[in-house]
Parts: C-alpha cells; sequence; structure tokens
C-alpha cells in the first residue's frame, strides 16, 4: 500500500526501534512461506505436465501403429480383390 504522497506505506513505525525489525521478518518469513507453497504447486504442475507428456507420446505411437496396421490390411484386401477380379469366372 501507499501513503497519500505514493510513498510506500511503512507498518511498525520505522522510527528506529525494534518493533519495525520485527515485523519485517515476520513479513519476510510470510512471504518465503508463500513461495516455497508456490513452489511447490508449480513442481506438482510440472511433474502432471510430464506425465502427460509421455502418456501423449504413448497415444500418439499407438496410434500411428493402429493406422499402419490399418493401411496394410486395406492393402491386403484390395490386392485379394484385384486378384480375384482379374480371373476369369469359373
Amino acid at each position: 500500500m501507499s501513503g497519500p504522497n505514493g510513498d510506500p506505506h511503512v507498518l511498525g513505525g520505522g522510527s528506529g526501534d525494534d518493533g519495525g525489525d520485527s515485523f519485517e521478518e515476520e513479513e519476510y518469513a510470510a512471504i518465503n512461506s508463500m513461495l516455497d507453497q508456490i513452489n511447490s504447486c508449480l513442481d506438482h504442475l510440472e511433474e502432471k505436465n510430464d506425465h502427460l507428456h509421455i502418456c501423449l507420446k504413448e497415444l500418439l505411437e499407438s496410434n500411428r501403429q493402429t493406422r499402419l496396421e490399418f493401411q496394410q490390411q486395406s492393402k491386403q484386401l484390395n490386392t485379394g480383390a484385384d486378384v480375384q477380379g482379374s480371373q476369369p469366372p469359373a
């Protein structure tokens, strides 16, 4: 927060007594705690992201394999139909 002139509003007096130093230490401790929590959340998100990335790569590879198998089956069916169509009727 800022004072009426735009200067930062300092709680705890700031008149050189130990009350200001104690408040700053508590404030820094609270900020450090919040940063630790944020860091923990970011680490968790990074782990989830890595897991999703691995899952998506596996899915992509599975889809590629399925597509190749489908294409091979399709070629075999077309080749079989071509062979049957080129033989004279019995």
